[in-house]
């Protein structure tokens, strides 16, 4: 029998083994009924709070594909397998059937424990038929809570010595329903006797932790407004003295902002619809296809040219001096405008590419209209008709004839296939170059050195137009934590030193967090009379390595995905209009056993 049991532990170490070894994160079938995935620890909730970001296992019921027509309802918890499925339901009929993937599954408490124990011997070096092994990544099983406990996650993490492993932790987490009986929450004096029948300490250390809510979804007269951009605000403190405590002033406070562009509550909302036609461009010349957005003007982009082309040219008779002052005087304006967004983006030196850029990219819908506006304009400066006033390092081909108008001299330029959208496109990134700078530089947040990779003109098109959108949504990040969070100048000009690096390196990402470190007293208005998303106690002891921990997470919502928990309310009410907030209730436990 032991020898079975040991033979066992030796397959699952292989199979782990080769598992660690391979650079893909590809999903491994073991004993036909389970799936190893190897992944990193914060992608999990419950697991982030022991591992991190480190690689682990995690053990699963493997689950095999469905079609759509099948019950999907046999299932538990199956909520995010169900918008698939509904989502191909609607499709074609015609079409074949699709196989759904359903979410995840938990094994029986039974065969966690036996994946466990492998786990552990093929770690124990003392295991006489066991090889002296290299240390695995931690191992989490998912749990069916068939156990008296209600277990959801058994975990196991070796401890080493150097390069040899002298033991291992093993993690059980048990959840518990929501609740608003703060009474039948454990204490904090139960917490430190759970502690203690583990481990028997000589001393403890007790850490508080908390999570809040600052800017995302609202709730208002029971809607629920969503949003997908998010500020959240993680504390963490020691000295805890009682569950649910608020964090105090001298809490670690960071600040965890996600934002995505083209909120309409968002200041910089006609900006984005700005980029939205400048990517319409881009998209048409990588594409050949374009998809032309509803026009925000009713008159024609080329009766709005030609009546542009009148005015500078009536003007231009008397005061051609004076052409900059004409062009701030007849910046045309927009009835979508709102004063925070002129208060904060508008500039009043727009030059005459820039007028024209506004005026077509509110107006065209066609690629005919791009062209004839074009030829409108060229005719005009060859004739000499009009000697508008432009930027200086404007780069765009449009202000490269403009010029040379000066001189009477303009190249000969063939508007026929995609040159006007190129040109127009031109026109669009050198404007709004222009208006991000405006507003960094004139904030004080960062110098043109710092924007040298997001301005440069040496790249091709398509890549500036991805640099632009960049720094559109660096924008997006620093005006709602400016305008809806007050931040003070330090922080905001920190963030966006961030995000400037940030984003020198990696894609565009608007799903991504930026952090920021913030004093709480700057925004203890915020969340001080706020219930919070998450709060956790944990109490340890032990250091290094040995050092053992055993935590209770409170949370408006489970901090498990593969199980479903009863609660007190339909889950429409939990955390709406009562004055007592509900809270499922997770606790972590660890042990540590030592080979001897």
């Amino acid at each position: 029998m032991g020898s079975k049991v040991i033979s066992s532990a030796k397959e699952f170490f292989n199979v782990l083994r080769s598992l660690q070894d391979e650079a893909s994160n590809d999903t491994y079938t073991y004993e036909e009924d389970i799936q190893i995935l190897k992944m990193n620890g914060d992608r999990i909730g419950v697991v982030n709070l022991y591992c991190g970001n480190q690689p682990v296992f995690i053990c699963q019921k493997a689950v095999p594909k469905i079609n759509d027509d099948q019950q999907i309802a046999e299932y538990s918890n199956c909520a995010d397998a169900d918008a698939d499925t509904d989502a191909d339901a609607d499709a074609d009929a015609d079409v074949n059937v699709l196989e759904t993937e359903l979410g995840p599954e938990p094994l029986t408490i039974m065969k966690a424990r036996q994946l466990l124990s492998w786990y552990t011997l093929s770690q124990n070096a003392n295991v006489s038929a066991v090889d002296n092994n290299p240390a695995l990544h931690p191992l989490w099983v998912r749990c069916d809570m068939s156990d008296p406990a209600r277990t959801t996650w058994f975990g196991a993490e070796t401890v080493c010595v150097g390069n040899k492993v002298s033991g291992v932790k093993l993690y059980s987490v048990t959840c518990k329903g929501s609740t608003v009986d703060k009474k039948s929450l454990l204490t904090l004096d139960e917490l430190k006797q759970e502690h203690k029948k583990r481990h028997h300490p000589s001393s403890m250390a007790i850490k508080g932790s908390a999570r809040f809510n600052l800017f995302g979804s609202t709730v208002v007269e029971n809607t629920v407004i969503e949003s997908q951009s998010s500020v959240t605000v993680d504390f963490k403190w020691s000295h805890v003295e009682s569950i649910l405590e608020t964090p105090p002033l001298s809490s670690t406070a960071t600040l965890n902002i996600k934002v995505t562009s083209g909120e309409m509550r968002s200041p910089m909302f006609e900006m984005y619809r700005e980029l939205e036609f400048l990517q319409t461009l881009a998209d048409g010349l990588r594409t050949g296809e374009t998809e032309w957005m509803e026009p925000l003007e009713s008159t024609s982009a080329v009766n709005l040219t030609k009546a542009y082309l009148e005015e500078l040219h009536d003007t231009a008779k008397t005061l051609q001096d004076q052409a900059a002052k004409t062009a701030e005087n007849t910046k045309p304006k927009s009835d979508t405008d709102t004063p925070i967004f002129n208060s904060l983006l508008e500039r009043g030196d727009l030059d005459f590419v820039e007028q024209l850029w506004v005026r077509m990219r509110k107006s065209v819908i066609s690629y005919q209209d791009i062209g004839d506006c074009l030829k409108l304009v060229i005719e005009a400066l060859r004739y000499g008709d009009i000697k508008p006033w432009i930027h200086r390092d404007s780069s765009s081909s449009l202000s490269k004839l403009i010029l040379q108008s000066y001189h009477q001299q303009i190249d000969h330029v063939s508007l026929t296939g995609v040159t006007p959208v190129h040109m127009l496109l031109e026109m669009g990134l050198d404007k709004m170059r222009k208006d991000y700078i405006n507003y960094l530089i004139g904030e004080e947040l960062t110098t043109l050195n710092h924007l040298c990779y997001y301005l440069s003109t040496e790249v091709d098109l398509q890549e500036q137009v991805i640099r632009l959108r960049k720094l559109h949504h660096l924008l997006e990040i620093i005006v709602t934590c400016s305008t809806f969070l007050a931040l003070p100048y330090d922080r905001l000009f920190l963030l966006t030193q961030s995000c400037l690096q940030h984003y020198k390196t990696y894609p565009y990402d608007e799903e991504h967090e930026f952090k920021l470190q913030i004093k709480p007293a700057l925004i203890s208005h915020f969340y001080q009379k706020e219930q919070p998303l998450l709060w956790g106690v944990e109490v340890s002891s032990g250091h290094g390595p040995r050092e053992v921990r055993t935590s209770l997470q409170l949370s408006d919502r489970p901090l498990v995905d593969h199980v479903i928990f009863e609660t007190e309310y339909p889950n429409e009410t939990v955390n709406g209009d009562s004055e007592d907030p509900a809270f499922f209730s997770t606790l972590l436990c660890c042990s540590l056993v030592n080979f001897a």
